[in-house]
């Protein structure tokens, strides 16, 4: 029998009708193929995924495909934002046996777990064939298999491992050039990104090069950011309407997206537009944050103050079917009645013509103009045609409520909810805006009592009021970053004294001190087929990059090198594997530190609060802040603070000058 039904997550639940016998990802489901020497299945997805909609309803749905499955097969259907350390290691035997890989994702494993075939979507008739012939082998000849899955398990140990034979590696500037000189031929010159479709926003490797540029004044660099973010924020991806981005777009102009809305997707974006804009101060990227933040708060913040994880690619269209994109889509008729005697205008704004058509009489809304320009053409201030573009997207918010909201993915996910508490944390950073502060607040001690145990682990999963699933490395690492955050803009010594503690427990649960990495899963889970270790920067940038910078920020605040010292074998391990700049991009930016472009700086005073907001607002990457109004014993605040006196340290490298008397001293030093 299928037993779904006994899951939480959303996508479980999704498939909990189908007449195929799924079972959860569990120790009693791996034991039963064993016990009964039955090939598995692993098929793997997630809520907001389309064509895992697509491949359920042609095939899980099927009962013919029910009956093959059924018979011969131990079916497991496993939900990868919960179970990312399982999703992880399949996907790279399927990049493996097929150099590609995505969602869904399917595999067929001996009884022991080991894969010995696989892909991503399948139509019906082919996922029966290959079924069949897969059963019929392993009935006749199960040696091959066996054979070959052994294989196939060696290259997945080998691939786990990253090591470097040469203690005297050297990190410089040239390395960085070279590296980036290659990145440059991807670039796409018109519309950003890189030159390729489908084109995914991946924020990280623009925060590394606005922080690279600006460290090396590459203007080239930065107008490439700049490009590309602007570029991003006219696209069909982001919602221009109602705010938040889309996962990727499937062109190369970012005009039609893979409509579902991913909270780790926004909460990076916010980072990045924030602090492009502290650069920048373009007023399209304060539009683009406020606009994503109000649709984080309105659809994917929970009543408990947790960030829920997706909203679905599909919804309900007006024929009530299940379709990619229904909500977001406008036909030129539905559009003329709305905007009225505005229509011409507002298909010059938003190019409701060809540029603009996507399929089916639909239009996906992009600029592919500034306003200014716009307005210059058509006799209007710039000012009124913003004010009509204001007034133009409420009027579509309003008629596009009247729709079918897309599915909602209501499971709160820790690592997520860090992502996106950072987000806010930025954007306070850079706008001052009280509401970013209360809202990040409010998630921050969300995650303290819904997710942290007195034993100091983390859970993964929260949803109707219970925790579940032991917490990864993604989840302590995303959490101390947001909780460093959090201290950058309360001073409230807890957060990182937090944060600490989740680096300790972390390197005696996950550190691997023959590798010098961090392991994706703690030794305290059951082990899966290889051990993971997560290197490489994707959308989401590697929990081991991410743990590196943490690293080195704390070792900083309690002055404590040993932190240090694992951050930097941990760097000098990927330097020399390092191929494509993009990524690593992350591991990139960490490794700033040991080029002497980072600044540490000690408010100590009776006005902290007011030049901490202003120190906070500037574009200074690889900063590390701190402050006190009172006497404190964080080591790098010790001994600093005089109630007689307003005192800024500036250091680097835990060499200081002499205190500052004024803010502004310091920010001009640096700034000159």
């Amino acid at each position: 029998m299928n037993e779904l039904h006994l899951e939480s997550s959303p996508y479980l639940l999704q498939h909990a009708t189908n007449p195929v016998f799924w079972k959860g990802w569990n120790q009693k489901s791996l034991d039963t193929a064993v016990l009964t020497n039955k090939l598995i299945i692993v098929s793997v997805g997630y809520a907001a995924c389309h064509w895992c909609h697509v491949m359920e309803h042609e095939s899980f749905e099927d009962t013919e495909v029910a009956t093959v499955m059924n018979k011969d097969f131990i079916a497991i259907k496993v939900d990868r934002e919960e179970r990312p350390d399982v999703d992880a290691v399949y996907m790279k035997a399927v990049q493996i046996m097929t150099s590609r890989g995505g969602w869904p994702l399917n595999v067929v494993c001996l009884p022991n777990g080991k894969p010995v075939w696989g892909g991503t979507y399948f139509r019906k008739e082919e996922w029966i064939d290959y079924l069949i012939q897969l059963q019929d082998l392993y009935s006749k000849n199960p040696e091959k298999l066996i054979e070959y899955a052994d294989k196939l398990h060696e290259g997945l140990q080998q691939l786990s491992v990253i090591s470097n034979d040469n203690p005297n590696t050297e990190f410089n500037f040239e390395a960085i050039e070279l590296l980036i000189q290659k990145w440059q031929k991807s670039f796409d010159l018109e519309f950003g990104g890189m030159a390729r479709a489908p084109k995914f926003m991946m924020p990280t490797n623009y925060n590394f090069l606005l922080n690279y540029g600006y460290v090396t004044q590459n203007n080239t660099l930065l107008d490439f950011v700049n490009l590309t973010l602007t570029k991003m924020a006219y696209g069909g991806i982001f919602d221009t309407v109602d705010g938040g981005f889309s996962r990727y777009s499937v062109d190369f102009k970012w005009h039609i997206p893979h409509f579902e809305k991913m909270l780790y997707d926004n909460g990076q974006l916010v980072s990045l537009y924030s602090n492009a804009y502290k650069l920048t101060k373009n007023i399209l990227y304060k539009q683009v944050v406020e606009k994503t933040l109000l649709f984080v708060e309105k659809e994917l913040f929970s009543p408990e103050f947790g960030f829920y994880a997706s909203l679905d690619a599909d919804s309900i269209n007006h024929e009530n079917h299940l379709e990619e994109g229904a909500f977001y889509v406008w036909k030129i008729t539905e559009l003329k009645e709305i905007i009225k005697q505005d229509f011409n205008l507002f298909s010059e704004v938003f190019n409701v013509n060809d540029f603009g058509f996507w399929e089916n009489g639909n239009y996906v809304l992009i600029q592919n103009k500034s306003l200014r320009e716009i307005a210059s053409q058509n006799s209007i201030s710039e000012l009124d045609l913003q004010n009509k573009k204001t007034e133009w997207e409420e009027i579509l918010h309003f008629e596009r409520e009247k729709r079918a909201k897309p599915r909602l993915d209501d499971k709160c996910l820790c690592s997520w909810n860090a992502i996106m508490l950072k987000g806010f944390i930025d954007a306070y950073k850079a706008f001052g805006t009280e509401k970013y502060l209360e809202i990040a607040l409010q998630n921050g001690n969300f995650i303290l009592q819904k997710f942290l145990l007195e034993s100091g682990n983390l859970y993964h999963n929260y949803k109707h009021n219970k925790a579940t699933i032991n917490g990864y490395l993604e989840d302590y690492c995303f959490t101390i970053e947001a909780f460093i955050g959090l201290y950058q803009i309360t001073l409230d010594e807890n957060w990182l004294q937090t944060a600490k503690q989740l680096v300790d427990y972390c390197l005696d649960n996950f550190y691997d001190a023959k590798t010098h990495f961090f392991r994706f899963t703690s030794i305290k889970d059951d082990e899966l087929i290889t051990t993971h270790f997560e290197l490489e920067d994707n959308v989401i940038p590697a929990s081991n990059s991410v743990m590196a910078s943490n690293l080195l920020a704390l070792s900083t605040y309690f002055d404590f090198t040993y932190y240090e010292e694992i951050a930097q074998k941990m760097i000098l391990n990927i330097i020399p594997n390092i191929d494509y700049a993009s990524a690593y991009s992350n591991w990139l930016n960490a490794s700033l530190y040991f080029l002497n472009l980072n600044n540490e700086i000690a408010i100590c005073g009776n006005n902290v609060s007011q030049d901490l907001k202003k120190w906070n607002s500037l574009f200074l990457p690889n900063t590390v802040i701190a402050g006190t109004s009172k006497v404190s014993q964080l080591p790098f605040l010790k001994n600093r603070f005089s109630k007689n006196e307003n005192l800024y340290y500036l250091c680097q490298n835990r060499i200081c000058q002499l205190p500052f008397k004024k803010i502004e001293e310091v920010i001009d030093y640096i700034l000159k």
